[in-house]
């Protein structure tokens, strides 16, 4: 301690060697040294030196004096914890088979006693705290030691009745929808998107909208659903005076993606699809004037899961050759679903591509991103 004090001192001497002459004064003047306006240098960092080490005496006789107070309130709180200690021993000796006896009745007293405690934080010092502090400090007290089996056998219970309404409440939430013979039944159809918790029947298109449909978990399990799954279902008509939820909740399923909904739980991810050659081509010749599409397919015709790629100079005509392409393949294969996707295309561009392809045009434009 001694090499400690003697280096802080040093240390603290060279800072304040290392300060100029003003600013020492400040400081002495600060600390309420006299005559701090007509000594040198030296004489400033001494003076200072010896009041900040006084000051360190000082707070140090301080901290032990407190700390001898604090030891001499622990030893007597501690006889007298040790005296009530014997005579809870007695208590509990002479009263052992009655507390058995009234168990459930002691279990409510501890409760009440803890919702006390916990309310009224000034009044833990009592008589009854510090028997049970006693108690529970002694290694041969049986009451203390029931009284906390006791506490925390009602916090398990207290605990389990919160998971179980926790899972009463889950269970409600997905439980299915009964349906009687008054209800209506409303049709409805749309692309399914899943969030975290929840999913929703987009039905207005891909974005967010108020006649959306609800769709339970319970559903997306059952049927093995996916983000993406075009699905045609039913939701039930809300009766009159009802109270009307905020979105309607799908109550049956009736096709995946154009198929029955027990197909769907067999598909395999999209990710673990195997690719494969197109064995199918589409033939895009439709008139005799259009020569895009004939010396399409006379060069590089193209094929069902095919992938292509038009690279031109800017203005070369690459968005009529899209066009060409999407419109002999509406004509000429009205199976296909035909889905065109722009990003970040101009607006005249998503306009022209609207107007001119019997399809579905999916467009985001620079403007409006």
């Amino acid at each position: 301690m001694a090499e400690t004090t003697s280096t802080r001192t040093r240390r603290e001497s060279g800072e304040l060697a290392a300060m100029l002459l003003p600013e020492l004064k400040k400081v002495a003047g600060n600390l309420g040294i006299d005559g701090a306006a007509k000594m040198a240098k030296t004489e400033l960092v001494q003076a200072i030196g010896d009041l900040q080490a006084a000051n360190r005496d000082a707070a140090k006789a301080e901290r032990e004096a407190r700390r001898a107070s604090r030891n001499a309130n622990r030893e007597k709180k501690k006889g007298n914890s040790n005296k009530q200690q014997s005579n809870n021993n007695e208590s509990v000796d002479q009263n052992d088979q009655d507390d058995d006896l009234d168990g459930q009745d002691e279990n409510s007293m501890n409760s009440d006693e803890d919702t006390s405690n916990d309310q009224n934080p000034n009044d833990r010092t009592g008589d009854v705290n510090e028997r049970t502090f006693a108690s529970n400090r002694s290694a041969g007290s049986r009451d203390g030691a029931r009284d906390w089996q006791n506490r925390n056998r009602d916090r398990g219970r207290g605990r389990d009745r919160h998971d179980r309404d926790r899972g009463t409440r889950g269970a409600r939430s997905e439980r299915e929808i009964v349906l009687t013979e008054d209800d209506v039944l409303l049709p409805v159809g749309g692309l399914l998107d899943i969030l975290e918790s929840y999913a929703f029947l987009r039905t207005g298109g891909y974005l967010p909208g108020p006649n959306d449909v609800y769709v339970s978990l319970q559903q997306v399990r059952r049927y093995g659903l996916r983000k993406g799954d075009v699905i045609t279902g039913s939701v039930r008509q809300p009766l009159e005076g009802e109270r009307r939820e905020k979105f309607n909740a799908l109550v049956k399923i009736e096709t995946v993606n154009g198929n029955d909904p027990e197909s769907s739980k067999e598909r395999v991810e999209f990710s673990k699809l195997v690719p494969l050659y197109p064995q199918e081509r589409l033939r895009l010749e439709t008139e005799p004037g259009v020569l895009t599409t004939r010396v399409i397919d006379l060069i590089c015709p193209i094929g069902k899961g095919q992938r292509g790629l038009i690279v031109s100079p800017p203005k070369a005509g690459k968005t009529m050759v899209l066009q060409a392409i999407a419109n002999a393949i509406t004509t000429n294969n009205p199976e296909c679903h035909l889905m065109v996707v722009l990003v970040d295309e101009r607006p005249e561009e998503v306009t022209d591509m609207q107007r001119s392809v019997k399809g579905e045009v999916i467009a985001s434009t620079f403007d409006r991103p």
